[in-house]
This record gives C-alpha cells, structure tokens and sequence, in this order.
C-alpha cells in the first residue's frame, strides 16, 4: 500500500477514468491520502466524476513519474466514505481546498479503493503487480 500511495504522491497528478453511458471520461486529479490503512481520493458530490462513480464505482487512475520513466495504473472500485474524520483528515494534507470543502459540508466526498490492483510498468523492467 506505502509504495503505491508514494508513487502516486510524487507523481502530484494522476488522471482518473470513469464510465458515463458507455463512454470513457478522463480527468486530471491531485488528492491522494492513506486513512485507516486505505487509499482515498477526494472530490465533490455535486460533480459528475461523483455522479459517474456512484453509478459505476470501477475506475483506474494513471500517473507518470517523468524522473524514474515509470508509470502506475491503479485498477478498482471506488467506495464513499460519510465520515467526518476521513474527510477532515484529507482537507489537512490539502489545507488549500478548505477553501472550497469542508469536513463538515454536504459537497465534500472523500472514496477509499477496495478490490485494487496497481501495475507499476516501464519501457525497461517487468511489470510489478501490487494487490492493494
């Protein structure tokens, strides 16, 4: 779990793929926390990336780490987490999105992977698989 999270986090940006009516739809993302021995990622619920995940929570994010040429796809489903201390624990690895969420609002949604697998790959060694 710490290697994918460190991956991820040096990274800074990932791009997270969802399903909408069939369609694939990519967005960049920047939040990524360990809470509780989980991987989480933060949104809004008023978005479609929320929407999209409620309806279909199968999603994979990918990510590029330019300095050592290798790059991570992390494949599973994303499960919404109602819990105040979750989200707050998110907002203060990223006190600059207090400024549009709170652990306290109706908007913030923070998800946790569950049934996830992460493939660390380059041009060079063998995928590493890593169960999460």
């Amino acid at each position: 779990m710490d290697e994918v999270f460190n991956f991820i986090k040096k990274c800074g940006t990932y791009f997270l793929a969802t399903v909408e009516d069939g369609q694939p739809r990519n967005r960049p993302f920047g939040t990524i926390n360990l809470f509780e021995g989980k991987l989480y990622i933060q949104t809004g619920k008023v978005k479609d990336v929320s929407k999209q995940i409620q309806k279909n929570p199968k999603v994979e994010l990918c990510c590029f780490d330019t300095s050592s040429g290798k790059w991570l796809r992390l494949a599973g489903e994303l499960v919404r987490d109602e819990r105040r201390e979750p989200k707050a624990d998110m907002l203060e690895h990223y006190p600059d999105l207090k400024s549009m969420y709170s652990a306290d609002d109706d908007n913030t949604e923070v998800l946790y992977f569950k049934n996830a697998v992460a493939t660390i790959s380059s041009f060079t060694d063998s995928p590493k698989v890593i169960n999460l």
